[in-house]
């Protein structure tokens, strides 16, 4: 297996933590994450086509269901697409090597945003 081994004695939250220890294990909110233009272009860049293969390929599975991701188109070239990932989809997304631009945080993904990959926000 890799660093990250689940244990049955370990929670899917605890293995997320593991990938960034320095996280506080309260934090609820959604970073948002801008894509340019160039970056959309690489179907790479689209966590519904590459994280549950690379989830699969790191035997992390068990994280799926605390992954929440959704998307909003932006209006810039710098900002084509915006993410809003949950505190575990975005660990796992820079675990994947990714560098995203973070450009704020919402308690909430907007209304308008739809779910692009994992388990809808609930309060």
């Amino acid at each position: 297996m890799n660093n990250f081994e689940y244990t049955a004695a370990r929670t899917t939250n605890d293995l997320l933590f593991d990938l960034d220890p320095g996280r506080s294990r309260t934090a609820l909110n959604y970073q948002i994450v801008a894509q340019s233009t160039e970056e959309v272009q690489d179907i790479q860049n689209a966590p519904a086509i590459s994280m549950g293969p690379y989830l699969i390929e790191s035997e992390q599975v068990k994280l799926l269901t605390t992954i929440s991701i959704y998307t909003h188109q932006g209006e810039t070239r710098d900002q084509v697409r915006l993410l809003y990932m949950n505190a575990a989809a975005l660990l796992i997304w820079k675990a994947m090597g990714k560098e995203p631009k973070l450009i704020g945080f919402l308690h909430r993904p907007p209304k308008t945003a739809l779910l692009a990959f994992g388990d809808p926000f609930s309060e």
